[in-house]
């Protein structure tokens, strides 16, 4: 186990432990001391597995079931385990081509995982240079129909085989053999070309471009070894190539710093499941959640301070200005005033004028009301005729006025008028005179009276009003004297149309 310290995407170099007790008791003592952060476990084992097969095409949750019940079944006994949809078939039902992973042992990552968790470490997820190597591929731009990626790791050499830039099969193998030498990478090349053939994965005449990631040093040697046949072609990179196209700085020896520098940078979901082994890192990540959110409403809340700060300052200044332009105002005033007369009304008593005005204007006596009222009633009358009307207001308390309603004769001297008959404080009542004659057949009065009380019923109806009937056509009173003349008049003239009087008040 090597530690590396990613920070500010820059990949620094920590110290290895050995896979024993003790070497796993220096590992959490180690990682007690360093700040605490999210943790990435990248894994590079000859105890992993792959299996290509091919499944239904479903789509949705019962997708997701049927992977995760084969993936069950291909691999029962580790809990690290990984599928890949990898395309569909393209003949016949088109069936979805997945890719199962796993590691076959898992005891040899187990305690570095238990030991993370009993630190309450953030482990973020467990991954492999095997998936990692497609990254590389894609940063190396390596694009060949059969494609087989050699690197030379930590844990040996590494041979990755990728069919149209999608990855089917990986081996892991010594890099140096028992007696000390170097293995043969032709050798080992023309073994896997065997076994992919063997699979189907390729046919005769293919060609395997053999991509090898090596020191600049090392090239030479392995040209010397490795030549061109008719179903192989060897194409060298040297790691200063790769390291730029990383952007490594340093140049390594192997490529476990490449994959590191990828991991780091790309980010990758987890590659292995780690179960209830990664809630430290869910609960971490709330954590930074709930701080860059406390940090979000600091902010707004720092700026709508100094925005409140500012337009308070801002009110204050017009503040100052608008009492400053009310001082110089006022000594306007003041100085003009000063040359003036002295007033004749001073400002309440304008104050009251302007209220009498308006009190004047809603409820001052004019005659169009009732006029209007009267009007109204004779349409409905077509056969009374208007021939004279007084219209008067009555002050309360008053002594009535007689029926002819005449002015009274000017005594000389002009008499102060009493605010009841302006409408101050409330509206007076007003009186209407009028006089009317009734048209129609001659001679017939009792159509004539029953004209007359109807149109006066008519008056009364309205609101606020009351009716007088001062004089009738025909008095049929049982106290006076009954007279009157019927037919013809003296001269073969026709006799007048039968009048009356009524005397209307109205309280409005």
């Amino acid at each position: 186990m090597c530690v590396y310290h990613w920070r500010l995407g820059k990949l620094t170099a920590g110290p290895c432990f050995a896979p024993d007790e003790d070497g796993i008791d220096a590992f959490m003592d180690y990682i007690a001391d360093c700040p605490v952060g999210p943790c990435w476990l990248l894994t590079d084992l000859i105890e992993e597995d792959y299996h290509r097969l091919t499944l239904p095409h479903v789509n949705g949750k019962a997708g997701r079931q049927m992977l995760q019940r084969r993936l069950m079944q291909q691999y029962r006994e580790t809990p690290y385990r990984h599928v890949s949809i990898q395309g569909r078939e393209p003949e016949g039902r088109r069936d979805d081509i997945a890719l199962l992973s796993g590691l076959t042992n898992p005891s040899i990552v187990q305690p570095w995982i238990a030991a993370l968790e009993a630190l309450k470490a953030p482990l973020a997820g467990l991954y492999t240079t095997t998936l990692m190597s497609d990254v590389l591929r894609r940063k190396l731009g390596l694009r060949y129909e059969h494609l087989l990626l050699v690197t030379e790791q930590s844990g040996g050499l590494r041979q990755t085989y990728f069919r149209d830039g999608q990855l089917k099969f990986s081996r892991l193998t010594l890099a140096i053999d028992r007696d000390g030498v170097p293995v043969n990478v032709a050798a080992e090349t023309g073994k896997t070309l065997q076994f992919l053939t063997s699979v189907h994965l390729m046919e005769r005449g293919d060609v395997l471009h053999t991509a090898i990631v090596t020191p600049a040093d090392q090239v030479e040697r392995l040209s010397a070894l490795c030549r061109n046949g008719p179903e192989t072609a060897y194409h060298f990179i040297p790691m200063e190539t790769a390291a730029a196209k990383v952007g490594l700085p340093d140049v390594p020896r192997l490529a476990d710093t490449l994959l590191l520098k990828l991991l780091g940078a790309e980010l990758p979901r987890s590659h292995y499941t780690l179960g209830e082994a990664r809630r430290y890192y869910q609960l971490w990540w709330a954590r930074v959640a709930m701080y860059g959110a406390s940090a979000a409403i600091l902010t707004c809340t720092l700026m709508w301070a100094a925005v409140s700060l500012w337009r308070a300052g801002e009110a204050d200044n017009a503040a100052l200005r608008m009492r400053a332009e009310t001082a110089r105002y006022d000594s306007q005033y003041q100085a003009v005033m000063s040359d003036m007369p002295p007033a004749v009304a001073k400002t309440a008593n304008m104050k009251a004028a302007v209220a009498i005005e308006h009190m004047l204007a809603e409820q001052g006596p004019v005659p169009l009301p009732m006029v209007r009222m009267l009007s109204e009633a004779l349409d409905q009358a077509p056969l009374i005729k208007l021939n004279r009307i007084d219209w008067r207001v009555n002050l309360p308390g008053a002594a009535p006025a007689p029926s002819s309603m005449q002015a009274p004769a000017d005594s000389g001297a002009t008499a102060p008028v009493p605010s009841q008959l302006l409408g101050l404080p409330t509206a007076p009542p007003q009186a209407l005179h009028l006089e009317a004659e009734i048209g129609g057949p001659q001679d017939d009065y009792r159509a004539a009276l029953d004209a007359m009380r109807q149109f006066a019923q008519r008056l009364a109806a309205l609101p606020h009003m009351t009716v007088e009937i001062e004089s009738q056509p025909l008095d049929t009173r049982p106290n006076v004297k009954l007279s009157g003349k019927a037919g013809m008049v003296a001269g073969g003239a026709a006799s007048e149309s039968p009048k009356f009087a009524l005397n209307l008040v109205w309280n409005p």
